[in-house]
């Protein structure tokens, strides 16, 4: 690897990246930079897009850098076929795709669909930590051959940082959530306490009923109590 790489420009572009990443503000900030970073830092790249898949096979587009990811995606969605899903149910951590063309007996839907886009070859790392399994990031061409083995290789320490940035990016903002969704039920409970002249106890059964009662997640009553200072009905 040495031999093929300014190791020591390849280390220091890097690292520049992952800080860019981490001062990102937002999950979808993080998500759209690694997109647009895929773009200039990974030979062949025109086009970059992040997908996840839920528990009941859902692919959404969570980023992306132009219309060509946007719309195979959405393709792939629609059919239930494609590297996306390929990658995140096999837990395959890189696909490369050589040429569209020749990939129909693959994906017999996808594939000739993806070729009329004018996609001539794609790749695509899992994004992925030591606990989870975050995404797909996924790499667009319209010419065949445009990925090479070095292109491969600098996308896998590419994906790498990407994922760790987007699990940073993730865990803060649930963990702003959480802190938001505290202060909110405790704000709720302080009205319900003060104008009902309840305990600390009884006040928090009082939300936790109204949530059960009215299906409703308990940080959303606790809302409408601090909104409204009325508990519904």
């Amino acid at each position: 690897m040495a031999d093929e790489f300014d190791v020591e420009g390849l280390a220091t572009s890097f690292a520049h990246m992952a800080r860019h990443l981490l001062a990102q503000d937002s999950v979808g900030s993080t998500l759209d930079r690694i997109a647009a970073h895929a773009t200039l830092r990974i030979d062949g790249c025109q086009e970059a897009s992040i997908v996840v898949l839920d528990a009941n096979r859902q692919l959404s587009t969570v980023a992306s850098t132009g219309d060509l990811g946007r719309e195979s995606d959405r393709i792939q969605a629609e059919l239930g076929e494609g590297p996306h899903f390929e990658v995140a149910e096999n837990y395959q951590e890189v696909y490369r795709i050589a040429d569209m063309g020749g990939s129909g007996d693959r994906w017999p839907r996808y594939a000739p669909k993806a070729r009329a886009l004018g996609i001539g070859s794609m790749m695509g790392f899992l994004l992925f930590t030591a606990w989870d399994r975050l995404g797909t990031l996924n790499l667009y061409s319209s010419r065949p051959n445009a990925f090479t083995k070095r292109s491969e290789q600098v996308g896998w320490i590419f994906a790498s940082h990407a994922a760790v940035a987007f699990a940073a990016a993730r865990n803060d903002a649930q963990l702003h959530e959480a802190i938001a969704t505290r202060q909110g039920i405790g704000e709720a409970m302080g009205i319900i306490m003060n104008r009902h002249k309840t305990s600390e106890e009884q006040a928090f059964e009082v939300l936790k009923k109204s949530s059960q009662e009215h299906h409703v997640k308990l940080r959303d009553i606790a809302r409408q109590v601090t909104e409204t200072g009325e508990i519904p009905e």
